[in-house]
Order: C-alpha cells, then sequence, then structure tokens
C-alpha cells in the first residue's frame, strides 16, 4: 500500500472510525479533502500541489521539517512529539493553526482549498495531527521522493 493511500486510509478510519464533523457549511470530510492536496503540497515543499506562481507564499514553510519546527516554536512542540511518536495523537487547539500559520497564509490556503478561513482552521487542526502521524512512521519522516510522489499520485487520482 501506497503512502497516500495509508493516510487516506487512516483518516478515514479516524478516531474510532468516525468520519470527522466540523463545524460549518461544508460536511466535515469535504473540508478535509479539500484542504489535503493544498496540505500536502505544503509539506513536500512544493507550494500547493498543481498551484501556481500566484500562491507563491505556500511552499515556503519549509516541507514536513519546517511545519514541525514551526509548530515546536509557537509551543506546540508536545502535541508535534505525540503525533510523530507511536502512542495517541494530542488534539490541535484551533488557535494553534491561526498563530503557526497567520491569518494571511490561512487565507490563501483556504482560498486555494475553496473553503472558509473558519473551515480551514477547524480542517487543518483535524488534519494534521493524524496527517504528521501518518508521514511519521517510528518517528522518521519520510524521503522527499516518497513524499512528492504520493503528492503527485493524489491530483492524478483527482483528474487534476
Amino acid at each position: 500500500m501506497g503512502l497516500l493511500d495509508q493516510i487516506l486510509g487512516g483518516l478515514a478510519g479516524g478516531a474510532g472510525g468516525r468520519a470527522p464533523s466540523l463545524r460549518g457549511g461544508m460536511g466535515g470530510g469535504a473540508v478535509l479533502m479539500s484542504l489535503l492536496p493544498v496540505v500536502l503540497g505544503m509539506l513536500s515543499n512544493r507550494g500547493a500541489a498543481g498551484a501556481t506562481s500566484g500562491m507563491g507564499g505556500m511552499g515556503s514553510m519549509g516541507g514536513l521539517g519546517g511545519l514541525i519546527e514551526q509548530f515546536t516554536r509557537s509551543g506546540y512542540g508536545g502535541q508535534v512529539d505525540s503525533w510523530i511518536g507511536t502512542g495517541a495523537n494530542e488534539a490541535l487547539p484551533e488557535e494553534a493553526v491561526g498563530s503557526v500559520f497567520g491569518e494571511d497564509r490561512l487565507s490563501q490556503i483556504a482560498q486555494q482549498a475553496g473553503v472558509s478561513t473558519d473551515e480551514a482552521r477547524s480542517g487543518l487542526s483535524e488534519l494534521l495531527p493524524g496527517l504528521v502521524d501518518h508521514l511519521t512512521p517510528q518517528g522518521q519522516l519520510p524521503a522527499t521522493d516518497q513524499l512528492s510522489s504520493s503528492v503527485d499520485d493524489f491530483v492524478r487520482r483527482l483528474g487534476a
């Protein structure tokens, strides 16, 4: 099974097999699926998947390692350590998303995913713990080419 399949399977299985639920106009699963290609593009350090150069700041995060560092520096190191470790993932408060990404970047992410800023904030707080957990098996960052290949595969599946 490929990395993307593991990610999607893990997100679909969620906590106790429950489908994620987010407040807002779109269903929780739809918000997460809208955010997933954007986040995977950022984490693979390529900007958002299929992004044009007009979204320039999206890839400046530094990939998965940069995201981990930003959350740690912002005081969420305990949560990040739980996502990377083999135990249960600690929840990420929605306010953490705003403080780490900043409102401008959060707005760009929302725009690219086609969701509201509030939906993006809620969705990212729900998506990131499981995604980082799946991307760091046994506490190891994936090889850049493995993550990039998964992003390409996902974009192909979407027909983008």
